[in-house]
Order: C-alpha cells, then structure tokens, then sequence
C-alpha cells in the first residue's frame, strides 16, 4: 500500500520502506543541479567582459601595457568560463522538449520569442565579435580591438536580459490572453517593460559585478601574495576592490527594491522567506526560527520587531500577509491544493544569502582600510582573507536563486500553471534517472577539468615578456 507524505510541496510516496520520487520531482531535481551548475558561470561572463573591456579601454587611453598585459590574463580566464557557460546553457534547452513538454506547449508563444531573440541578436554577436578578439590582438588597430570586447560585454548582458524576460513572465505574467489552453502574446512591449524584469536584470547585473570583483580580487591577493607579477595585480587589485564596493552597494539598494516588488507581486514568496504563518501589522524580521511546517508555526523563532514592515512599506505601519491567510485565498481563487513553498529551504537560503553578503561587504571595509593605510599589499592575512572569500558570491548567488524559482511554488507560470502540470507526460523515472546521473556524472567531470585548466592559467600568470600566455 502506497500512503503519501506531505513535505512542503512535494508528495513523497513511501513503499515497503523505501522511497520513490514523484516523476515532477526527479525533473526538477534535474534541471535544479544543471540550471545550478550552469549558472556558476553566468555572473562571472556578464561581469568579467566588462572588466576586461574596462582594462583594454584604459590600455588605448594611456598606452600603458600593463592594462594589456591584465586585459589578456584575465581574457584567458574569462575564455574558460565562457566555454563552460555555453556548454552547460545547451543544455537547458533540451530540457523543455524532454523534461516540460507540457510547459512548452502552454508557455512557447510566450517563452519562445525571447529565447529566439538571445540566440539571433545577443549570442550571435558575442560568439561572432569573441572570436575576432582572441585572434584580432596583433591584427586590428587597439581602438577597434577594444571595440570587438566591448561588445562582447553589452551582447553577454543583452542576452541575460532576455532570459531574465522569459523568466519574469514565470513570476509576474504580463501581455498575455489565455487562449485555447494556451498562454498567448498579446503585448510585446509589456513583456520587457515587465517591472519584475527591470529590477530582476538590475540586481542580477550587479551581482555580477561583484562576483567578478571579488574573482579578480581572490586571484590579484593570491599572486600578489606570492610576490608574483606584483605591479601588474597590484592594479587589478586596486581596480576589483573599488567595483567590490560599488557593486556591493548596488546589489543591497537593488536588493531592498526587488524585495518590495516581491511583497506586491508575490507575497507568498515573502512570508514563506520569512516564516511569517500569521498575518502581523507591524511585522517583524525573523533572524532565527525553528520552523515546524506540518503544524504550521514556529517552535521557537528570534526577530527584530516592525523591521519587516520597514522594508517592504518603508514605514513602521503595515501588513504583511501571512502564510495561512495567502493559503486560503490561493484556495479560493485557484481551488483545493497546497499552496505553501518550502518554507523552512526558503528561510534559510535567503539568511545564507543576506550574511555572505555582509562577510564579504566586511572583507572588502577592511581591505579599503588597509588600501588607505598603504599595509594592503604587505598584509598577508588580509591577502588571504581575500583569496578565502572567493565562494561567498557563487554561494549568494545560488541561494538568491533558490529563492527566486522555489519561492513560486508550486507554480511553474505564477497564477497560470502549476509545476505538476508542466512535466512531460509520457516520462517514466527510469528514464530521468538515467539522465539525472549522467548529468551529473558529467558535470562533475567538466566541473574538474574547468578548475584545473584555470588553476592552470593562474598559475602561470604572465609570460616572461610581461605580457599574457
């Protein structure tokens, strides 16, 4: 006899004491760990192109070849990462025909145009004008070279915007009719004027920078801390550690402003974030809490009293609605089901996000200070403080997007289609197991050649020339 087992969202079935995954949970488990996989190199393409092109910029002002002798080294980098990202981002494409055919069919009208439009006038641009960058070093002038990456940059950027499209859909569908069943375009402008997809690319784009900033940061403390090309890392230290601090500036006002929007478009995501059960005015900002989610409550929680109510409404006065009172509104609006995501994942991957964010706003005050006291690049302690921190941005990044695609459920097209109807109807878990662990498997192994060929690079810095292999 097969009796199910609530956990969150997912129905887990339980036989003769084992355990089989729900088909709707293997596909997700699948596109979570390659989506995950692949966007480890996403932030670091966005930003590190722009670093790069910033570098090669300064090299054709100032005729200094430091700036070119860094532009290469860090190219060589961003040429692993860039490979990566591609192979791994194929990937997902398939994943709609095999894993969500049902999404597809709901969703391709809609979903279909901007992926059409990131492969025609974003991937094509920065695969075309890469290509030409790499082999263009001695055979184009430095101006119209440093052109070539620049558009690398805006067209890697352009081409997350319109993935961002797509996905803002997913969280606050705009420009659309329902019609024979399908979710259909009606307004193209409304759907990349969509205010979820401005605030998403935002935020996104300067968490990039960060996680550029404090990549190039980890790398420039380590040689500099081997005494290695010094006056070369030198500088890009001191150029990292000055776009650590504006884009860690930039992602926390983003931040704050993404998570107001999330509070009018999607307050189930908010109070599921926050363990808030019961609807509070004001409402306060949970720090700690041992969340019971079969009871619904919290056995015992630690929180900073009307601080919630501040962020979402900046102002002491205001409600926030809790998880029971969304519950049974879903409810109402939608008809019976379970409409609570996973509140206790929720909760901690958002804290995990805001303290890897407050370690690494710490590294980068106490780095500026000792900058200012000129003992930065003699200090082997805060050198390797900065070689240490390098995961806390790969790790905000992930648990932010935990955050974001967990945080809908369990619709997969808020309000519009529900996850469970979303998978491929004829897959068996079989089939998606097989896929799962040859994913994996794979990943795994790319994930190792990618770190030895860049530990690689590092390793060997600069040529004896001075400038980049």
């Amino acid at each position: 006899m097969i009796s199910p087992k609530l956990y969150g969202i997912y129905y887990i079935n339980y036989v003769k004491g084992g355990v089989i995954l729900d088909i709707v949970i293997l596909s997700r488990l699948q596109f979570a760990i390659t989506t995950l996989y692949h966007f480890l190199f996403i932030p670091l393409t966005l930003g590190l192109a722009f670093f790069i092109a910033v570098l090669e910029t300064m090299y054709v002002k100032t005729d200094n070849v430091k700036y070119k002798e860094m532009a290469k080294f860090w190219g060589k980098l961003f040429l692993v990462n860039f490979s990566m990202g591609v192979v791994t981002g194929i990937v997902q494409e398939f994943h709609f025909g095999m894993n969500w055919s049902e999404y597809s069919r709901f969703m391709g009208d809609i979903f279909g145009a901007p992926l059409a439009l990131e492969a025609l006038t974003a991937f094509f641009l920065e695969s075309t004008f890469l290509g030409i960058w790499i082999f263009g070093w001695d055979k184009l002038g430095k101006k119209l070279h440093a052109a070539c990456i620049w558009i690398v940059a805006l067209a890697s950027n352009l081409s997350g915007f319109w993935i961002l499209v797509a996905n803002s859909f997913m969280q606050h569908p705009v420009g659309y009719v329902i019609n024979n069943g399908r979710a259909e375009m009606v307004d193209f402008i409304a759907l990349i004027t969509n205010s979820y997809v401005v605030g998403q690319f935002l935020h996104n784009f300067l968490a990039s920078i960060v996680t550029t900033a404090f990549f190039v940061l980890a790398i420039s403390a380590y040689k500099v801390y081997q005494k290695a090309n010094t006056n070369e890392f030198t500088l890009s230290l001191k150029m990292s550690l000055v776009l650590a601090t504006v884009g860690l500036l930039g992602v926390m006002g983003t931040g704050h402003l993404q998570a107001q929007q999330v509070a009018a478009m999607q307050p189930m995501k908010l109070a599921a974030v926050e363990a808030l059960w019961e609807t509070k005015n004001p409402a306060p900002f949970g720090i700690y809490a041992k969340i019971d989610e079969i009871k619904q409550e919290n056995d015992h929680e630690i929180s900073v009293p009307y601080l919630l109510t501040a962020l979402v409404y900046n102002d002491l006065k205001g409600e926030v609605k809790g998880i029971k009172e969304l519950q049974a509104r879903a409810v109402e609006q939608h008809g019976a089901g379970h409409y609570i995501p996973d509140v206790t994942g929720l909760f901690w991957s958002f804290r995990i996000m805001i303290v890897s964010g407050l370690i690494m706003a710490g590294v980068v005050f106490i780095s500026l200070i000792g900058w200012f006291r000129k003992t930065l690049f003699e200090s082997k302690w805060i050198l390797k403080l900065l070689i240490l921190v390098l995961p806390l941005p790969y790790l905000a990044n992930s648990t932010g997007w935990y955050v974001t695609e967990a945080g809908r459920q369990p619709w997969i097209v808020v309000g519009l289609q529900k996850v469970s109807s979303a998978v491929s109807p004829n897959l068996t878990p079989l089939e998606v197991n097989i896929t799962l662990i040859g994913f994996t498997l794979i990943y795994a192994i790319l994930a190792v050649v990618a770190v030895k060929v860049g530990f690689k690079f590092v390793k060997k810095g600069l040529t004896s020339e001075g400038g980049a292999n």
